[in-house]
């Protein structure tokens, strides 16, 4: 048995039926508790990424806004280009995962939102005014010191997520082979690296990227923020009304790609074996890859969201909920659909990035050269960086947590995460989508715990803080 199957063997134990009913269960019930707040404040979540609060005597460390562009530059990344591209190919979930990833995306919003919300409420803020929140305190703090032990494998599996998972395999392979495949598509440069040949491009992209996220990570939040703040929204504009030409110039596609979705998330036109096989194969990687970019359920957003400069605990879970909103309702759709309209993700020749990369190439074709790649490689290096900056918070607070705020053991986690960049592209695509996949699956278990045995709290001081503004109690 190959290294691949042992990781596929442990994937497929991790990411079964129990943990995808779980994660959508979790969803549902919250859903169900705040009143389908996902619904009914959409707006006002949205209102509020504009609309400063007064912070006077609020603890935390940067603004509401700020905050989640931290959790943004987390989630905006390869999951969003490649995850998707990955969901619906042929070999895996077909376009039917793109209606899965709406479901667990739709229910996702409503546990984003408790995430963040318990995060704020169950903070700590020592005498320095460094925070620390995150699923670890709201585990300890809400559920109980006898469940330390939980929040604790939590920050284990979170340290793990960022040092091994989606902070860095994952967003530094989907970053090189974008640039490889702009730059030097036939490797015609190549270089030995490890006993094995690698493009040149593919070299000096880990080498620079390696030493700008050193750069980012040694200032700590404060610039892991600042960067974010501008580097993630102004790709997410560029990557947006780039998907809306695309889908605009081929509007007359649209019909057939959203029957084709439909279809393929029902068994009505299988992918492979039988119609339940092909829905459940489809709802497993809809589910997976959605909870890979959007991240509710899996709890690291609400590391960042703790940091927020707040009074209102449910005010900092609706700006975390419009994460998700964002990320997959928006940028995961454009994407999908961009990819099911051009007729890429039948091509079992693509990979990855290819797969988004050549429906862009197809879809943009009436734009001169190679600018419609060359469009593609710099939002997704740009969303991966930033999502290499944003893990690297997430795993330093959960080594914080473990090790009870040891310096040294975050240093030495800076450079082991630094070294993990480096060598990112020298992972097999595969084996990086896995090894990502089995990580995210075992961080969910702790806080989704957390997540049921504190609904009842979320319940009650979201309908508390509705009924204050009702009575202008406190401002909107």
């Amino acid at each position: 048995m190959s290294f691949n199957d042992i990781l596929r063997l442990i994937d497929d134990n991790v990411w079964g039926v129990p943990l995808i009913v779980l994660i959508l269960s979790a969803g549902i019930l919250l859903s169900v508790r705040t009143g389908f707040i996902q619904v009914r404040h959409l707006g006002r979540a949205l209102r509020y990424l504009f609309r400063e609060e007064d912070t006077e005597g609020a603890g935390g460390e940067v603004s509401g806004f700020a905050s989640l562009c931290t959790a943004l530059s987390a989630t905006i990344g390869t999951g969003n280009i490649v995850g998707v591209a990955t969901a619906v190919g042929i070999a895996a979930g077909g376009p039917g995962a793109l209606f899965w990833m709406w479901a667990a995306a739709f229910f996702g919003m409503a546990t984003k939102y408790t995430e963040g919300f318990l995060a704020v409420k169950y903070r700590t803020i020592d005498k320095d005014g460094h925070v620390l929140g995150g699923p670890f305190y709201y585990i300890e703090n809400g559920m109980g010191r006898k469940w330390k032990w939980l929040a604790k494998l939590f920050a284990f599996f979170g340290a793990c997520v960022g040092l091994l998972g989606i902070g860095t395999f994952s967003q530094v392979n989907g970053i090189s082979s974008a640039v490889t495949g702009f730059f030097d598509p036939n490797h015609e440069n190549t270089i030995s690296v490890f006993g094995m040949e690698y493009s040149v491009v593919t070299v000096i992209t880990a080498f620079v990227l390696a030493i700008l996220a050193g750069l980012v990570i040694i200032g700590g939040i404060q610039r892991i923020s600042s960067v974010s703040e501008i580097v993630v929204p102004v790709m997410a504009v560029l990557y947006i009304i780039s998907v809306l030409t695309l889908i605009i110039t081929n509007i007359t596609r649209i019909p057939a790609a959203v029957e084709e979705i439909f279809a393929g998330a029902f068994g009505i036109r299988p992918i492979a074996g039988g119609a339940l096989a092909s829905v459940m194969i489809s709802m497993r990687n809809g589910v997976a890859r959605g909870i890979f970019s959007n991240e509710s359920g899996l709890g690291s957003a609400p590391i960042a969201a703790a940091a927020a400069k707040t009074k209102e605990p449910v005010r900092q879970g609706l700006i975390s909920m419009t994460g998700t909103f964002i990320d997959t309702i928006v940028i995961c759709t454009l994407t999908g659909l961009s990819i099911v309209m051009m007729g890429s993700w039948s091509d079992p020749a693509l990979e990855g990035v290819q797969v988004t990369t050549d429906a862009f190439t197809k879809g943009l074709g009436f734009l001169p050269g190679r600018t419609a790649a060359f469009i593609l490689m710099l939002c997704l290096v740009f969303f991966a960086f930033t999502t290499i900056l944003g893990w690297d918070y997430y795993g330093e607070r959960c080594l914080e947590y473990l090790s009870g705020k040891n310096r040294t053991a975050v240093i030495i986690y800076r450079v082991l995460y630094i070294a993990a960049v480096f060598i990112g592209p020298y992972m097999t695509v595969s084996a990086v989508w896995t090894i990502a996949d089995i990580f995210n699956g075992l961080m969910a278990f702790p806080n989704l715990v957390a997540l049921f045995a504190l609904n009842g709290v979320a319940a009650r001081d979201t309908k508390d803080y509705f009924e204050r503004l009702k009575k202008r109690e406190i401002s909107d």
